[in-house]
Order: C-alpha cells, then structure tokens, then sequence
C-alpha cells in the first residue's frame, strides 16, 4: 500500500530521528521545512587495523605523523513536498578542518583547509505505510563542489603552500550517488527506525582518483518523555573503503605521511550514540523542534596507520510550515 499523508511535523518530539540522521521523514504536500546542523567530530591517537599504535611506532616508518584532528560542519538544509509522496531535500554545508601533525625530528605543525563542501540534493519518495509503520526510499546525489585543491604551508614546503593529503580536502571531487532505503515505526510512546544508506563513486576527479564507496547503516531507539521532549540512543555502522587511483602529481609523497597514502583511507566503524529532541506541539513556535545527539565508538578499524576517532556531537534546530 502506497504511503498517505505523513504524520504531521509537529505532533511529536520522536516523529523525526535523532538529528544526526538525515533524510529520515518525509512532509505533506505544500509543506516546508529549514534546518541547520552543526557537527563536530575529535580524532586523537593512532590505529593500525583494530590496534592503538604510539607516534614513536609510525615514525619509525614515516617521517611525518598526524596526532589529532577536529573536523567542524555547519549544514544548513530544505525540504519541500511538491505532491503528496514526494518530497525533495537538499543539503548545503561549510567544513572547516584542523589537523595537528609531528615530524621524525620533534617538530610540531598545523594544517588547516575550509570552505564550502559538497552539496546534496535528494528526493525521498514514500513506499508504504501501516499504523505505526512507514517505510520511504531515499534518492540522491551529491555535486561535486566541495574543494580538492586545498593548500597550506608545512615545514618541508616553507613560505610556499601545498596541496594537502586527502583527509584535508572539503570534497570529494566526483558525482556521486546517495540510495538509501528509511524505515520508521512507533506504538506507545515508543518509536523506532532504521536507514540504510550508500555513497557510490561514478567517476575518477580531475585529480585522476576517486574516494572509496562508503556505506552506513543504522537503527535508532526513542522514548517519549513529554508532550515536546524525547531521548533515543542509536548505533551506527560505517564503512569507507580506499581510494581508486592516485593524483596526478602529489605534491606529499605517501611514503613521507600515512594521510597522503590512497591505500591507506579504509575503515570500519560502529558508534553508540544518545540524543534528545525537543519539540513545540503547540502555539506560536509549532513547528520548531531542537535537538541535540552525542556519542563514542564503540569499535574501529583502519588500515592505518591514521587518526582514531574518539568522539562526535550533532546539535541542529529545524522548522516546519
């Protein structure tokens, strides 16, 4: 049976999935919706495999370490149902990151890059629906107009800026595809869900590589609490695999520095997260729902050596009318 008419947006705290969760309801006909998110996540210590190394370890391979990372996001989105059943969405986000590094000789350096990255649009079409259950196909694309060039100093370039390795650039330079299959249910003050999720490479870049596919799934948990406040935990399972190819003309060689190695971005990961969603059922803010979700890994893999993952944090506020 084809979907009807989705639950109102602001019937309740749960109807939405915690805010790290994109694409994962749909609206009514002629309604819109306009969020923002900020996302921030915090890399710290070395992995090889599934196996915490020390900077001494890769320096003896390398003669340059990554220490930490922080990647920053603000992603600001719409959503729109033009006709019942459809309903277009598109994502537009800023990145900023930040990554610490240390030379074989003790020295200490910085790299930074930032700007706008690569802009999704989807359009999320309902399948079915059944009392408490509803179930909707996520269709996307994501345009390539994030950076893959940028540049910073380091101490072997000098005065003179450089491209940077691949965990440093905003985007990935290619046209990729977004499927994606979504899942909701609830009963009670109960409710639940699950989405499947995929970012497939069409194309090498101008650089003459392209980034791993990446696939991702998760299921969610939440509890009403209030008419306007739910909390949920969830678990997510991410998995990138390496990169196809090599730039045409690196300007760090692999051999210097782990993040400059193609065969060297693959990972596995499972992340446990708690969140909270606040909502305003009625009056003049109806419609307005705040939300926050937090969390840690619980287990990771890399085919490192490279940055571990140690946390990651989403707060977003989003409107509907």
């Amino acid at each position: 049976m084809l979907a009807a008419s989705p639950v109102a947006a602001d019937s309740r705290p749960d109807d939405h999935a915690p805010i790290g969760v994109m694409g994962d309801h749909t609206h009514a006909r002629g309604e819109w919706m306009l969020s923002y998110r900020y996302m921030r996540m915090g890399m710290n210590g070395l992995r090889d495999d599934d196996e915490r190394i020390s900077r001494s370890r890769v320096l003896q391979d390398f003669m340059v370490t990554p220490t930490s990372m922080e990647m920053e996001s603000h992603m600001f989105g719409a959503m729109y149902a033009p006709i019942e059943g459809l309903t277009l969405m598109v994502m537009v986000p800023w990145v900023r990151l930040e990554m610490e590094h240390r030379t074989r000789s003790g020295r200490a350096f910085t790299t930074r890059s930032d700007g706008v990255g690569d802009v999704r649009v989807s359009g999320l079409v309902d399948l079915w629906q059944s009392g408490g259950h509803r179930i909707h196909a996520n269709l996307g694309l994501s345009i390539p107009s994030g950076s893959i060039t940028q540049q910073d100093r380091t101490p072997m370039s000098g005065t003179r800026q450089v491209r940077l390795p691949y965990p440093m650039q905003i985007g990935s330079g290619t046209w990729d595809l977004l499927p994606g299959l979504t899942y909701a249910g609830r009963s009670g003050p109960i409710s639940w869900g699950g989405q499947a999720r995929g970012e497939i490479r069409l194309h090498e870049n101008h650089a003459s590589y392209r980034q791993g596919h990446e696939y991702a799934l998760t299921g969610w948990g939440a509890l009403r609490l209030a008419e306007w406040l739910s909390a949920s935990l969830r678990f997510e399972w991410q998995q990138a695999f390496n990169h196809r190819g090599r730039e045409d003309s690196p300007v760090v060689n692999p051999a210097v520095v782990p993040t400059a190695d193609p065969g060297r971005r693959a990972f596995q990961r499972l992340d446990a997260l708690l969140g909270v969603n606040l909502t305003a059922p009625h009056g003049a803010l109806a419609g307005l729902r705040l939300a926050v979700e937090a969390g840690l890994p619980a287990y990771q893999r890399l085919d490192g050596p490279g940055l571990e993952t140690d946390w990651r944090a989403t707060a977003g506020v989003q409107y509907a009318f």
